[in-house]
């Protein structure tokens, strides 16, 4: 048994683009002044200051629960003692949890408002305004 390194199919290359007439050019498109949207920067931006905007309410919110939890296992004699008015200091750090809470949704909105809601906006309508060019193409 033989190899036959020769094709069995005869080998042709591509026959070459035909030339342009001088009085006719390529149509060519004009590129984008900016990046398509899925790749755009401000939506890494919105997706940071969406990401850092949950992180800092569910941290608050959290955080002080999981404190409170803390105290209660490893200091029991802090939350059994008596603090303002007679009552047991662990029942007034469970009384602080709801402003504590209502603060956290606070914060979010403050930062939704002042930080991402722009920023959705904005992108929104560079969105709104590609479709339209695309739509006029």
């Amino acid at each position: 048994m033989t190899y036959d390194p020769s094709p069995s199919y005869p080998h042709r290359p591509p026959p070459p683009p035909p030339p342009y007439a001088p009085h006719t050019r390529p149509t060519t498109h004009r590129a984008p002044r900016r990046d398509p949207l899925g790749h755009h920067s401000d939506l890494r931006i919105l997706r940071g200051a969406y990401r850092r905007q949950r992180r800092t309410a569910t941290l608050t919110a959290l955080g002080y629960f999981t404190l409170f939890l803390l105290l209660s296992a490893y200091a029991p004699g802090l939350m059994t003692g008596t603090s303002v008015a007679g009552l047991p200091t662990g029942l007034l750090l469970a009384l602080v949890q709801l402003p504590v809470t209502w603060l956290a949704i606070a914060l979010y909105e403050y930062t939704a408002r002042r930080r991402v809601d722009p920023l959705a906006d904005r992108i929104r309508k560079e969105a709104a305004l590609d479709a339209r060019r695309e739509a006029g193409r």
